[in-house]
């Protein structure tokens, strides 16, 4: 089952967000379905999400975070998190990823990413935030993307 528009999947993206981060990660006044729709397709950031694996596996990239990195859905969904930076800039990605897990989220966060064809670019205003189901299972983590510039 794909992810891309799951209304229970938004539903633990976007009530993490609400809960650590105290607001709306969509526009006012859409249902769970309309939020899962447009974070998908129209969102003007990016949004990605990777599991719990040890290694862990990108679960969701919306399309504008497809756009940025340059792969489609299937190749993202496929794609090892930490495959997302070069590998001298793993060790900062791993060590600001301890932080979001000590902290539930980080705000503010900018790091040097690759896409797919090896252009590397900077990630600026980042947000990384835990995401916990209902019962507080852990199920992932989540990055929101605002901007990027080239390096």
């Amino acid at each position: 089952m794909s992810l891309k528009t799951d209304v229970e999947f938004f539903y633990l993206l976007a009530n993490s967000y609400r809960r650590l981060l105290g607001e709306s990660l969509m526009p006012a006044g859409m249902s769970d379905a309309e939020g899962a729709a447009w974070l998908y397709t129209a969102a003007p950031f990016g949004v990605l999400a990777h599991d719990t694996q040890e290694d862990p596996v990108f679960i969701y990239g919306n399309s504008r975070a497809q756009a940025i990195f340059g792969y489609d859905w299937d190749e993202i969904t496929a794609l090892r998190s930490r495959l997302s930076a070069e590998a001298p800039e793993r060790g900062e990605r791993q060590t600001f990823l301890d932080q979001v897990t000590r902290n539930g989220f980080v705000t503010g966060y900018r790091g040097v990413r690759i896409t797919k064809s090896g252009q590397r670019f900077w990630i600026e205003h980042a947000t990384v935030w835990q995401l916990f189901d209902d019962s507080g299972v852990l199920r992932g983590q989540a990055a929101m993307i605002p901007q990027v510039a080239r390096c």
